[in-house]
């Protein structure tokens, strides 16, 4: 008996191992073919978005390529439109708010030399002369990060033109890509992967259709509680609001915290407070009503599955990470729903029968 139990233990130990070796290099794989996974998955987000109104005019007699051009560009009209928006607004305003973050500054430094740190005047010179030695001494790697920056913004351009187009083909193709996949896979496989696909597409249309509600409602109760205080950036600050709002809880606490922080270097203390206070209330609504009425129909996943997930994809991948993080664990939790499902049928016990059996023939 203590034998068997350990060649038991043997067995799943292995079988640990082997799934640990095996998500290790699945991660691998996903790290070197990153760029061109990460164009792949964003267009599948966006495709979900653009199906809808694509999917109407279809059925409004348009020809597919036609009805996917219009809802393509509209996209980009509307992401245009925001960020002429909001850039007028951050260079009119980015300079008083620099003065105000100066004079904020100053105040520190007054608190600072008075009661009862009273830190004396050589103390902070010494202080802000040994961050300005220590700038200069980086100026190389302050350079190098200029570069590096530059290349980023490249590559993001680069992206989001990939993810453009892979998201037109996507909309204008998508119904054609089961019956490949069937041809694919085969008739019996292909079953499978149709019905999972299918729960798949749908998990991610509700997640993205639910969240950019939440996040709207958000962004305007938030946005109009700043331009109502005179916060400078509110516009700025909703549309931020608003992105932050599809990385559940960190997205919604980050914009709420950068809220706040505008309005103590802008308006000061009080208003600050007072922006505290909206920000409470309208996460409190979110976190309470409109999240468990919503996206518990679409996600069906508990808050700490999410939270995980969201601090997983942010160390490993970064903002973009964090923003991929959910749908990818709805994705997963599909999946294992599905395989749980398939295994019930065949671990089943086989109905009884109702009929009496007839006693033989004597």
């Amino acid at each position: 008996m203590i034998g068997s139990g350990i060649i038991w233990m043997a067995k799943w130990a292995l079988c640990i191992v082997a799934i640990a070796a095996g998500t290790w290099v699945l991660g691998t794989v996903v790290g070197r073919l990153w760029v061109v996974i990460l164009p792949v998955a964003l267009a599948v987000v966006v495709a979900t978005v653009l199906w809808p109104p694509t999917r109407w005019l279809t059925r409004r007699g348009l020809p597919p390529a036609l009805a996917a051009s219009i809802t393509v560009v509209g996209f980009i009209a509307l992401l245009s439109g925001v960020v002429a928006l909001i850039v007028p607004s951050v260079v009119d305003q980015a300079p008083e708010l620099a003065d105000k973050a100066t004079a904020g500054v100053n105040q520190v430094r007054d608190w600072l030399q008075g009661p009862p740190l009273r830190i004396r005047d050589e103390q902070l010179d010494s202080a802000v002369d040994a961050i300005v030695s220590r700038l200069q001494s980086s100026a190389q790697q302050i350079a190098t990060g200029v570069f590096s920056g530059v290349s980023a913004a490249t590559s993001a351009i680069i992206t989001l033109f990939l993810v453009l187009v892979l998201a037109f083909f996507f909309v204008k193709d998508g119904p054609r890509l089961l019956p490949w996949m069937h041809t694919v896979f085969g008739s019996r496989s292909g079953r499978h992967v149709e019905e999972v696909a299918h729960r798949v597409w749908d998990t991610l249309g509700g997640f993205i259709r639910t969240q950019a509600l939440v996040s709207l409602i958000d962004a305007v109760f938030i946005g109009a509680g700043l331009v109502i205080l005179g916060v400078p950036l509110a516009l700025v600050l909703a549309v931020v609001t608003f992105l932050g709002g599809f990385i559940p809880i960190v997205g919604a606490v980050v914009a709420g915290a950068l809220a706040v922080l505008v309005a103590l270097v802008g308006n000061g203390f009080t208003t600050a407070l007072i922006v505290v206070g909206i920000v409470i209330a309208v996460q409190q609504l979110e976190g309470n009503v409109l999240q468990p009425v919503l996206q518990s129909r679409s996600m069906k996943l508990h808050a700490v599955i999410v939270l995980l997930a969201v601090t997983a994809g942010g160390s490993l991948y970064g903002i973009v990470g964090a923003f991929l993080a959910v749908p990818v664990a709805a994705v997963v939790a599909v999946v294992i729903r599905y395989i749980g499902e398939q295994i019930d049928v065949v671990t089943a016990a086989p109905p009884e029968s109702d009929e009496e059996i007839e006693p033989a023939p004597k």
